[in-house]
């Protein structure tokens, strides 16, 4: 009898709200709507490629009762993975990297997930995310009934988020003006542009990428943060798959994250905040009466130790955010 992936918590699956940021971009002449993907039962944005992927492969029979889920994650993949195949009863190994916190390794175990970490780069390129998928291949080959949902290339991630993020946001506001995405494995960006492309809107879709990721010619570089920009260009990855480029540094992300708790109080992730500063970036050339959606896609609680943390702020960024407390959050946005 074929496995059903429905009912229970895949139920709560989608659906997020859409809430307007009235109070941080009150001095715009723009509205901007955040889609609070981190109110997803698993806790991000993730759960979507997760159930779709997992769905799909249920259904033309590559996952069974007997397969080993297998996939390389930076976190909020690996918990929607760990969450529903702990649902389906089946084995999960997610392989990381150091960059992946404790926090979301706590969760993917609590899961019953397992944890394989990859400790060194990959030796040509310094990047962990080859090392993590070389990795992954290792144990496919290695464990029976192994199956790889591949989130990079899978054409599954993307149509989880042209069938519901993107479609909910249209639902509710119509053609937007502009899409601000953060971008990784490229599954929401992707997806969302197909919805918009296919339905013939003039939306302007901005890719918000990390400093130091490779995925549009960027020079590479450090990341701090998991979850926002890559070490390599993705297979998802299409050359029109957005308008314009906005990059944001690992202080770009904090700032943003403080803002969005200070003035809405939104406790969001990482990605999220460089999503908020990608939009204060460009908040000089957008016309006034714009709608703007912004993809929110994870919690804030994961990143306590740093996003979150003066200490760990001024240390690694080496900015002092009990600095920043004397002036209104916003002015941080007028900078």
């Amino acid at each position: 009898m074929r496995m059903q992936l429905e009912g229970g918590i895949v139920e709560a699956i989608g659906g997020t709200p859409l809430i307007r940021l009235g109070r941080l971009f009150k001095d715009q002449p723009f509205e901007v709507y955040g889609k609070m993907e981190w109110m997803n039962p698993g806790g991000s944005a993730k759960d979507r490629p997760a159930l779709y992927m997992l769905r799909e492969a249920i259904r033309r029979g590559e996952v069974t009762s007997d397969s080993v889920i297998v996939e390389s994650s930076s976190g909020n993949l690996a918990i929607s993975l760990a969450q529903l195949c702990c649902y389906l009863g089946l084995r999960f190994i997610c392989v990381v990297d150091p960059r992946t916190t404790e926090q979301h390794k706590q969760i993917i175990r609590s899961f019953h997930g397992e944890i394989d970490l990859v400790t060194e780069p990959d030796a040509e390129t310094g990047e962990f995310l080859p090392a993590r998928i070389r990795r992954v291949g290792e144990l496919v080959g290695q464990i029976p009934n192994a199956y790889w949902t591949n989130q990079y290339g899978s054409p599954d991630n993307a149509k989880a988020h042209m069938e519901t993020t993107m479609s909910e946001i249209g639902e509710k506001l119509g053609p937007i003006d502009y899409l601000f995405c953060g971008v990784s494995s490229c599954g929401t960006i992707r997806g969302c542009m197909e919805y918009i492309r296919s339905r013939g809107w003039s939306t302007q879709i901005v890719a918000v990428d990390a400093e130091g990721s490779v995925i549009f010619g960027g020079e590479k570089g450090s990341r701090r943060f998991p979850g926002l920009g890559a070490g390599m260009v993705p297979g998802l990855y299409k050359h029109d798959v957005a308008d314009l480029v906005i990059y944001v540094s690992d202080l770009d992300c904090v700032e943003g994250c403080r803002a969005l708790v200070r003035s809405e109080a939104i406790l969001a992730g990482a990605s999220s905040g460089g999503v908020i500063s990608a939009i204060r970036k460009m908040s000089g050339i957008i016309p006034e009466g714009a709608v703007c959606a912004a993809i929110l896609p994870d919690r804030g609680e994961r990143y306590l130790n740093t996003v979150y943390n003066d200490e760990w702020v001024l240390q690694e960024i080496g900015s002092n955010p009990s600095t920043w407390h004397g002036r209104l959050e916003y002015d941080l946005f007028t900078r």
